[in-house]
Order: structure tokens, then sequence, then C-alpha cells
């Protein structure tokens, strides 16, 4: 069970009344969640194309259906557990509730292990699997295979996993974007600023009128876009950041 802290800042519930916050993976990473895709731009020593697309998935399921396997049993691990910077949101969505949303890009279940119950996986979950033909989900924390099949189809269909792939639409996106043009700040935490659509909500935020932060490893591509910004590891900064008075 996590213990809240109670010192989140009173000045940030009286000044800011809609916070949006979207994570990368640089939230996680301190966790020992690896990040998919290496300087090479290979995800784990495999191809973009043959692990993260369609076409892949048409071509090799079981190849794909492997690397997620292995993904999903890495959060399994007792060493992957959340850290400072996942349940400091937790603390705060705890005191804004319906004012406070979370976006995420990672696929892991880090958010909720803190004490999240409300995050827009915009790429989908490790631990969820995906019907081919209705795109209904089913909870699952062990291995799926072509062996596996939904039971809201007649005849039943197969699962795939519930990952956003290259050249399919993210999840929630009429609900991201509501939530950017209503929010009064936008706070970025552990992103490259190299993947879209999720690099240009800073942007779109921006335009109406929402306070943009980055917090960061080191600087984004989009680092010009923010009006503040704050440098270092995500367990460090975040919670400093949401407990300290935003000036």
């Amino acid at each position: 069970m996590v213990i809240f802290a109670k010192n989140v800042s009173l000045l940030l519930a009286m000044k800011f009344k809609r916070v949006v916050v979207l994570t990368g993976a640089g939230i996680s990473a301190e966790s020992g969640i690896k990040t998919f895709r290496d300087s090479n731009g290979l995800w784990e020593n495999h191809a973009i194309e043959d692990v993260a697309t369609p076409e892949g998935f048409a071509r090799n399921p079981q190849l794909v259906y492997d690397f997620y396997n292995a993904r999903r049993k890495q959060l399994l691990s007792p060493d992957v557990t959340p850290n400072k910077a996942h349940i400091a949101l937790a603390n705060v969505a705890s005191r804004f509730a319906e004012r406070f949303v979370l976006i995420t890009q990672n696929v892991d279940n880090l958010h909720e292990r803190a004490g999240n119950t409300d995050v827009l996986h915009m790429h989908g979950e490790l631990q969820r699997a995906r019907c081919v033909r209705s795109g209904k989900t089913i909870t699952t924390t062990g291995d799926i295979d072509g062996h596996h099949h939904c039971t809201c189809c007649h005849p039943s269909q197969a699962l795939r996993p519930d990952i956003v792939w290259f050249g399919e639409t993210p999840q929630y996106m009429s609900q991201i974007e509501a939530a950017l043009c209503q929010c009064d700040i936008f706070v970025s935490i552990g992103t490259s600023g190299n993947v879209y659509p999720a690099a240009g909500f800073v942007e779109l935020a921006k335009n109406h009128g929402a306070h943009t932060v980055e917090l960061n490893l080191e600087p984004s591509a989009g680092k010009n876009n923010f009006a503040e910004h704050h440098y270092g590891l995500a367990s460090v900064i975040v919670p400093q950041f949401f407990n300290a008075s935003m000036k």
C-alpha cells in the first residue's frame, strides 16, 4: 500500500484549477523499466517494422506475441516498483480529483500501482489484450499467443497486444484534446518531444492559455514551447515541483 505525502502546495490548489500531466519513458526508467527503443532505433534488438506495426504482426504474429510477453513479464519482477515521481502524481490526483488528468505514453502499470485510478494510456497497456475484430480489451498478466481468443465475437477471434503500433491512432485522443483545451497548467514529464501526437500537446495547451512546464532529465526537442523548465531525475524533480509553491 502506498501512503501519500500530505504537503501538496496549497498555492498549487488555489492558483491552478485544471491540471494536465503527460508522462513518458523517463518517469519509469528509474523503476527498472527498459525503454523499448535504443539509440539505433531498434526495439530490444528487433526492427520496429517487425514488432511494432500491424504489418509485422500479420507477417510473424508469434514474434510479436513473444516480444510483448517478455515485456509483460518484466512488469511482474519484484525489482520493478513505482518510484517517488509516480507516487507524487498519485498524491496530486487524489487532491485534485476530476480536475486532474494524467496522460501517459507508457504501457506499464506503475501509475496505477502508485495509486492513480484514472490514467489515459494513449499507447495502450501491456497487461491488456485486444480482440482483432471488435477492439474490445481484456486484462491479462500472462502470455498470449495465437491460441488465445476473445469472448466478445461469434465465432471468437484472435487476440493481439493492446499496444498502439506505428501507423495506428493513439487511444483517448478526443478526451486528451478536450483536457488540453481546458487546463490552465500542462506538465510534461520524462518525454523526448520527438513522438507525435504527444509532442504537440504542449502547443495545444499553450494556445489555449495554459502555463506549460517541462520536467525532464535533459531538454527535450520541444523545450522552447515550455514556459518553465526543471531538469534532473524524475524521482527528485517531480515531487519537488508539485510540493513547492509555483511562482
